[in-house]
């Protein structure tokens, strides 16, 4: 398969090597050069992943890494021909933040861990190993907590969120918001579109969408006064299904500044300490849902049918997949196939940077 265009930049996420990983009854934790070295040895139609995207999380990338830590990092990333693009900030009490909307003290270690991400992200582009990208966070806290003050709690967060985007301006960076049904306040697609409103940063903070989660905001799966497909819903009658993934992404779309390519079977997975949210399937999985390619192209065109260009590149997110699955090089062939599909059904040849 050749790829037709130049844009978007095709990047593999690394998380997946440590997320639902690594605590008791998990499997163990893949390193990131382990993660690299899969990534860099996928190739489909003579074409390979342009970059990565890194969780700041240890044992990855301490969110305490020196400037020599940096451009070790740096190198062993460009070895391999690769860019970094996003960043994921740990935010989660688990990690070392807080909750967005909990007291005083949750909500300082919340942005103390923005603060430490955007100034590593101002180091690598600094480096010249970064140059496109985001700051990835999220309200991290469970909607059913979010659930005793609904809007009390959104109030809270967006006021977290707000000064995180000043501590993002100070360095030049641009935050993300995850559309994921696990995170209280965000849990769906019309919750998270009153936080960014309500947040009303829109140069600053915009929307992450992955197709594997947000395909779980048209059943309401964690809430069901918004769902957008019926009760009941009949998956052979797909254009019902395309309908509602339109509905969503009128609404959501001009918000999105990062996007992930994935699949999903319409049910949910945890993993570790990690709570139950879309599952991520593989592109050829017999029980995916979505025409992967179509439905990316009611993310990455706009209303009047030519691409967004509102982000440089785009990732594949393969959270929590099992171990043995990652360690298979036809995955991350199969994958890349599917992401120049995608580029080349919805790409361009010229790089804007989308408002």
């Amino acid at each position: 398969m050749n790829s037709k265009y130049e844009y978007p930049k095709l990047h593999n996420a690394m998380w997946p090597g440590l997320v639902g990983k690594g605590s008791p009854g998990a499997e163990p934790f893949i390193d990131l050069d382990t993660m690299l070295d899969l990534t860099a040895a996928a190739e489909a139609g003579g074409a390979r992943f342009d970059g990565v995207d890194i969780f700041l999380f240890e044992p990855h990338v301490s969110i305490d890494s020196t400037d020599d830590d940096l451009k070790r990092l740096a190198d062993r990333v460009r070895k391999r021909g690769f860019v970094i693009g996003s960043l994921v900030a740990p935010v989660w009490p688990p990690t070392g933040g807080g909750s967005a909307m909990g007291s005083a003290e949750e909500r300082r270690n919340f942005l103390t861990q923005v603060r430490k991400s955007c100034a590593i992200g101002r180091k690598l582009r600094d480096i010249g190993i970064r140059q496109y990208g985001i700051v990835r966070i999220d309200s991290a806290c469970s909607p059913a907590e979010w659930a005793k003050d609904p809007a009390g709690n959104t109030k809270r967060i967006a006021e977290t969120f707000r000064q995180a985007c000043s501590m993002a301006e100070d360095y030049g960076e641009r935050l993300a918001a995850e559309g994921e049904i696990c995170w209280g306040g965000m849990h769906s697609w019309k919750h998270m579109a009153e936080l960014l409103v309500l947040v009303n940063r829109p140069k600053t903070l915009g929307l992450q969408a992955d197709m594997a989660h947000t395909l779980l905001f048209t059943l309401g799966y964690n809430a069901p006064g918004d769902r957008i497909l019926p009760e009941g819903y009949d998956w052979s009658e797909k254009e019902l299904l395309y309908d509602a993934l339109a509905s969503m992404t009128r609404v959501l779309r001009p918000w999105v500044v990062d996007f992930h390519v994935a699949q999903n079977d319409a049910t949910v997975k945890g993993s570790g300490s990690h709570d139950k949210t879309g599952r991520h399937c593989l592109p050829d999985d017999p029980n995916g849902k979505m025409d992967v390619v179509r439905a990316a192209g009611l993310w990455m065109r706009g209303t009047n049918g030519s691409p967004t260009r509102a982000f440089q590149h785009v990732n594949w997110d393969g959270c929590m997949f099992p171990n043995e699955v990652m360690m298979n090089p036809q995955t991350w062939r199969n994958i890349l196939g599917t992401m120049i599909a995608v580029r080349n059904a919805h790409g361009w040849n010229e790089s804007r940077r989308g408002d």
